[in-house]
Formats: structure tokens, sequence, C-alpha cells
């Protein structure tokens, strides 16, 4: 019966196949960036997220579903006390080839070797200027510095899949000249996200929100070429240059058929399974989360969910579903 689980996989009705699970592992988050979390994070007591238990729970059935990328995400992950432990759970299983951090990066430099040694592959770190002033105005910390030691410290002692999230926002971060340097030097790849609206963001998404488009219109005048890619990758177009160690890649949400590649489900850190990062609900899981007897209706709950995965978002239409801030599901 278990094979039988594993041969269906996780596949939608438009035949979107999902080998890539997002876990929010905290809604907490030390910084205050101005799109997410600007008053910072609002501790709600009732919330009580997910154990290193039921963690393996959902690890075990989703690697046996066809799931092969794990990426822990938040808030901000690593203020986990058990995050090492976390990264060293998922990579007990084989069949996961890709365990992946999504960081602001505030505690990189003095952990990386450690969570490397526990399993962990790649590395997304955000930093939405290279102007440490700017960097400071945005997050709310004063830690551009910080955060560079420690993608150095990883790119140092071998983490190679590194990438840089910009969520790109008007008139502040959308000068090519302020990055382009750094990513002529540094084999990593620089991802322009495009600003997207949330139900607590919405007169900040009006103000600062630009398309992708015209970074992109840039970069090809400068002549860079579209990259092929992987099956694992995410929505990013990644763009290359003959001259430059880095890459640079646009997230464009409100692009047309961003939707039709979608490979990834998310999990949030009280349980919930998200079929969409902007979706009108939620599928709890936790109630199934207590033991190895519950594998199986847990893996079937999840492939019935696929059955109300619509084809695409409504961003376009300001609806932002449930996802009150980004911190909420993990970005």
């Amino acid at each position: 019966m278990q094979q039988q689980l594993t041969d269906i996989s996780l596949v939608d009705d438009y035949q979107r196949r999902f080998e890539y699970l997002r876990l929010s592992l905290t809604e907490q988050c030390n910084f205050r960036c101005r799109y997410c979390l600007p008053d910072g994070y609002q501790s709600d007591r009732t919330h009580q997220f997910l154990t290193l238990s039921e963690i393996r729970q959902v690890i075990n059935a989703f690697s046996e579903l066809g799931v092969k990328k794990i990426r822990l995400t938040g808030g901000e992950p690593t203020l986990r006390r058990d995050f090492t432990d976390i990264v060293a759970l998922i990579s007990e299983y084989n069949s996961i080839k890709d365990i992946a951090l999504t960081t602001n990066g505030s505690r990189l430099y003095q952990n990386i070797v450690k969570w490397q040694d526990a399993g962990l592959t790649s590395l997304n770190v955000s930093i939405d200027s290279f102007s440490p002033h700017q960097f400071a105005l945005i997050t709310g910390e004063d830690k551009f510095h910080q955060v560079i030691q420690g993608i150095d410290k990883a790119l140092e002692v071998g983490i190679t899949k590194v990438k840089i999230n910009t969520v790109l926002m008007k008139g502040i971060n959308d000068d090519l000249s302020q990055c382009l340097p750094w990513v002529k030097e540094h084999n990593v790849d620089l991802r322009f996200i495009e600003l997207m609206e949330t139900g607590e963001g919405q007169s900040y998404f009006n103000r600062y929100h630009m398309s992708g488009e015209k970074i992109e219109q840039k970069l090809i005048e400068q002549g860079w070429q579209l990259m092929v890619k992987d099956g694992l990758s995410g929505p990013a177009k990644v763009y290359q240059h003959a001259d430059y160690l880095g890459r640079v890649g646009l997230i464009m949400p409100y692009s047309k058929g961003f939707c039709q590649s979608c490979n990834r489900l998310r999990i949030s850190a009280i349980g919930k399974l998200h079929y969409c990062l902007f979706g009108d609900s939620a599928i709890d899981l936790r109630d199934l989360l207590n033991s190895d007897e519950q594998k199986t209706l847990l893996q079937k709950r999840v492939l019935n969910s696929l059955k109300i995965k619509p084809e695409t978002h409504l961003l376009h239409q300001h609806r932002a579903g449930i996802t009150q801030n980004l911190s909420f599901i993990g970005g």
C-alpha cells in the first residue's frame, strides 16, 4: 500500500509535480523589515511551533511522496535552538538531495560550519541593499557587514549554492550599479524578487512595487544571457554574463504564466499545508503528526489537498489570501 502512494506522488490537476517542500520553523524574526514586519515580531502565545518529533513525521511522509528538496524558512528559522538538530534529522533521508536554508544571515558567520556538518547544502540570504546605511533602514538592524562576513564564510567552507534575495523596491534598491560590482566578484546568484502585496502591506506595496521586467531589460541591454533551468529550481529567470562570477535572477510573480512551473508546497510553523503562498485556505496536518502509524493517513490528506490547489494565484486582483505578512508562512 505504501508503495502505491509513492507511485502516485505529488501531482496536481494541472500536471504540476511537487518535489520541493518549504518548511517554516518559526514565525519569529529578529529583523524588522519594512515590507514584512516593520514593527517587529508580535508574539502570539497561542502558537506552538512544530516540535522536532513532528518535523520528523513531516519529512518521513513527504520524502516517500517524492519530495527531494527541503527549504527551511521562517520568520528567521535559525532562531530555533534546535535548528542544527533539524538539519541533521533531514539529512538522515537519502532521498532528500538538497537541504536549503533561507535566512537573514545574522547568525551565519558563527554557525555555518556546524550547519554544513549537519547536512546543509544550500543557502539563501536576504540582502535588500548593498549600502550599509540603507540596509539598516530597511531591516531595522545595522548588520550589513556581519551578514556579508557570513556569506564569505559560507563560500569559504564550500557551500556551493549561495543565493542572495533582494526584494525589489522602486527608488530604494532598483539601481543595478549598487549590486553588480559585488556579483562580479562572488560566485552567487543575486535574485531580485518583486515586492508582493500582503494583508498587512497593501500601502507599502502600492508605494514601492515595480515590475522586475525593468531590471530584466537593463540586464539584456548590458549583455546578460538567460540560462536554462534545472528540475528543482524555483521560479527565477536567471541570467549570466561572461565577465561576472555571479548570476542575476528575477522572480516576477505578476508576470504572465508565473504559476505554470510551480513545483513547491509549503508547511507553516504550526503544521498547516499551504498549497500557495497566497491561497485562501490551508489544510491542518498537525493531528496526524503524532506517530509513524498515522503516516498513510497523513499522505492521503496531502494528496487529496492537491485537488483544491488552483491554477494560479490572484495577486493581479489584489487578493493576497490569508497571508498577512511573509513571516506567516515563510516567504
